[in-house]
This record gives structure tokens, C-alpha cells and sequence, in this order.
């Protein structure tokens, strides 16, 4: 890993700065103090996504979803237990197709729950269907050697 990555604040979209080794101390915010990185997955609006997925350093994984599918709210808590565990290595969002017509037209989203791996604000990968914690968690590191 790099010395330094670059951090999307996703309150005021400020690009940070920050050493992989201070990941688990909570970095913040150099302009609105707000924290930069946690262990769950950050709300995506038509606002931010650009900005996270093209200048974060880190890979993204964003969770294309609908309140309507009930696929995607039973794997909302594997969503959740994923970021845990890919916490400082690759950030996990979420955003809502429903809301988000745009950005889902844009990037051709057909079903939901689908998974889209971003690496240097390009697709890498993508997989639909809910998956389990683990499941997400492996198909992402096997897409980012």
C-alpha cells in the first residue's frame, strides 16, 4: 500500500490525505473535521458519487439498491458486516436506485441487489444478486490483485 491515499469526505466532499497506518485511529476531516473513513458504508446521493468514486484513493464498492426489493434489504446487514471486515482497504456504499434514477441509468443498472467494484474511478467489477458477508468480502479481494 502507498505511503498516503487519497479520502473522499462525504459531508463536504474535501479530498484528505491519509497514511493507511492511521485508518483504525479515525481520521477526519481537514476542512469540516467530520470522519473520513468508518467501518459501514456510506449513503451515495447524485451529490457525492462522482467525487467518492472518482478521487478516492481506496477501492469502492457500491451496493446499487431499492427500498422496494426485498433481496436487497434482507442483505443490507451482510452489506453492513462486509464494510467491517474490508475496513481500510476498500470503502462500501450504498446507493438507492430508486432515488438515484440517473446515476442507475448512467451506469446501466438492470436489477438490484447489484455490486459494482470501482478502482481509480473506473468499473472493475460487478456481480448482482444478495450475497452473504463472506461472499461479498471474497469476491472483492479477488477482483482487486
Amino acid at each position: 500500500m502507498p505511503d498516503t491515499f487519497h479520502a473522499v469526505c462525504p459531508a463536504c466532499l474535501a479530498v484528505n490525505r491519509v497514511e493507511p497506518g492511521k485508518i483504525v485511529q479515525g481520521p477526519t476531516c481537514g476542512k469540516c473535521h467530520g470522519a473520513l473513513l468508518e467501518p459501514h458504508p456510506v449513503t451515495l446521493t447524485a451529490a457525492n458519487f462522482d467525487a467518492v468514486i472518482g478521487k478516492s484513493g481506496l477501492p469502492v464498492l457500491v451496493d446499487f439498491w431499492a427500498p422496494w426489493c426485498a433481496p436487497c434489504r434482507a442483505m443490507a446487514p451482510a452489506f453492513d458486516q462486509a464494510a467491517a471486515t474490508l475496513f481500510g482497504t476498500v470503502i462500501l456504499a450504498k446507493l438507492d436506485t430508486q432515488e438515484e434514477q440517473d446515476i442507475a441509468d448512467r451506469l446501466h443498472i438492470q436489477g438490484v441487489p447489484t455490486m459494482v467494484l470501482f478502482r481509480g474511478g473506473r468499473e472493475a467489477a460487478r456481480v448482482s444478486g444478495a450475497k452473504s458477508a463472506s461472499d461479498l468480502a471474497a469476491w472483492t479481494r479477488s477482483h482487486l490483485g
